[in-house]
């Protein structure tokens, strides 16, 4: 347990990629705040298999991560339940593709909100916390988009490419504090919001699931899904 009794929160960690990572880290001794959306009983049962499993303590919030007073509440709240914050891992985002001609501004506010700002204000409200214990680590998942572009996912494109920028200047004005911000920029990864994209291109395209799934991995050098455990360890070495 290489973490034992650290804290870290982990947003947008009731599926995907975010779980996952939210599991590994739990699983090297860190008490967690599980955040994003779901049913309760899937959530609920998800806390209970990290509590049985890993004995270490898990919190859960809800906060919606568009809005800036519930990602304060989300730090404080994780900051009285834990006594501190050592870990923070900004996984949430969302995904909408269209033209940009036809893209609706409100999609476009959405995105930019979860995918850029939100990381913005978790760090903003983290960074005081992880000074005064003169240690911590920030993660950003940014994506292989926060590097280069695709068709029809401006807002995307744009939030992840700001992501990355947000994580340098955070790595500048944190270099002497022993703090760290480091950014992930995976490629393809089958989860359930790139799921969502194959079906809607094997309904656009009047294709199989199969054929739009192999028309997005040919982007992909490998022609393989990054796995999500791979991106969970190299958190885990980061940290």
């Amino acid at each position: 347990m290489l973490f034992k009794s650290k804290n870290a929160i982990v947003t947008g960690s009731t599926s995907g990629i975010g779980q996952v990572i939210a599991t590994r880290l739990a699983a090297e001794g860190c008490n967690i705040m599980l955040n994003g959306f779901g049913e309760k009983s899937a959530i609920d049962a998800l806390k209970k298999d990290l509590m049985d499993k890993y004995k270490g303590k898990v919190e859960y919030s809800s906060a919606d991560m568009s809005k800036p007073k519930e990602i304060e509440q989300l730090i404080a709240d994780t900051n009285k339940a834990f006594g501190g914050i050592d870990i923070l891992v900004n996984d949430a985002g969302i995904q909408f593709t269209a033209p940009i001609d036809k893209f609706p501004d409100d999609k476009w506010d959405a995105i930019l909100a979860i995918n850029l700002s939100s990381s913005f204000h978790t760090i903003k409200h983290t960074l005081p916390i992880m000074r005064k214990q003169k240690s911590g680590r920030i993660i950003n998942i940014i994506s292989v988009h926060g590097l280069v572009a695709s068709i029809e996912k401006a807002a995307y494109v744009a939030a992840k490419h700001g992501l990355a920028g947000l994580t340098k200047v955070v790595a500048l004005e944190t270099a002497l504090d022993n703090i760290t911000c480091n950014g992930i920029c995976p490629g393809w990864v089958l989860t359930p919001l790139v799921q969502k994209q194959i079906d809607d291109k094997s309904k656009a395209e009047n294709i199989d699931k199969q054929a739009a799934k192999d028309e997005i991995l040919n982007k992909q050098p490998t022609h393989q899904f990054v796995k999500p455990e791979d991106i969970a360890a190299y958190i885990i070495f980061l940290c």
